[in-house]
């Protein structure tokens, strides 16, 4: 089984992406690891595109890996990461088989990657985020588009509430998307074997009012 989509790989070719993190993911950062020792916390910028988090993480003197199926986004990630004097170890590799050892980090962090698949994809996903996690380390992913947000419905149906191709909305022709509800993510969170789940939203519209954009962020622990 493999999760990238290929299509990404032209995005990166064809556009600048990504390249400073949300504030979601810099307060998932802040409140879980700026009480500790950063050199000897390792964390994993999962689907890392251009490498946003990892530069972030990187300067704010954590350890940092990271992984992309795009050899164009890893490629840019590297380079602006040695532009400005910073390091993190940085890879083309698959989120269906990270290319990891078990219980290797604190933490994984998953911007908008998750979501890009069908949900078979999405259960081994999570599978390899538990097994690379040490025991009692934290899952923050962001991105877990709603149910019914502008878009939904639209393209091809791929199976229920996944969609390749949208026409409309903030994720149109960005491959393949599934929407999420609360029940489902504690479903396959927990199948996977997370527990303590803290589950927020954010609601916003987007080119004056015509675009809803919603979705998911969850916290969870092994």
């Amino acid at each position: 089984m493999k999760a990238f989509d290929e299509m990404w790989e032209q995005i990166h070719k064809e556009m600048e992406w990504g390249k400073y993190p949300s504030e979601e993911v810099i307060r998932f950062v802040a409140r879980n690891y700026y009480g500790t020792e950063r050199s000897k916390v390792k964390l994993l910028d999962a689907g890392c595109g251009t490498g946003a988090i990892s530069w972030f993480a990187a300067r704010e003197g954590f350890a940092v890996n990271g992984f992309d199926g795009s050899k164009t986004a890893i490629g840019k990630a590297v380079d602006r990461l040695k532009s400005e004097g910073l390091t993190a170890e940085l890879e083309v590799g698959d989120a269906a088989a990270m290319p990891y050892r078990n219980e290797e980090f604190d933490g994984v962090i998953d911007s908008a990657m998750i979501y890009a698949n069908k949900v078979e994809t999405i259960r081994t996903i999570l599978k390899e985020c538990y097994r690379v996690l040490k025991p009692g380390g934290k899952l923050f992913s962001t991105g877990l588009f709603k149910i019914g947000m502008t878009g939904y419905g639209t393209g091809e149906k791929l199976e229920e509430h996944t969609y390749r191709e949208l026409t409309e909305g903030a994720l149109a022709h960005r491959g393949t998307v599934h929407f999420f509800d609360q029940a489902q993510i504690l479903e396959l969170w927990s199948e996977a074997g997370f527990t303590n789940l803290k589950m927020d939203s954010v609601e916003r519209t987007d080119r004056n009012g015509t675009v809803q954009v919603s979705f998911f962020m969850v916290e969870s622990e092994k």
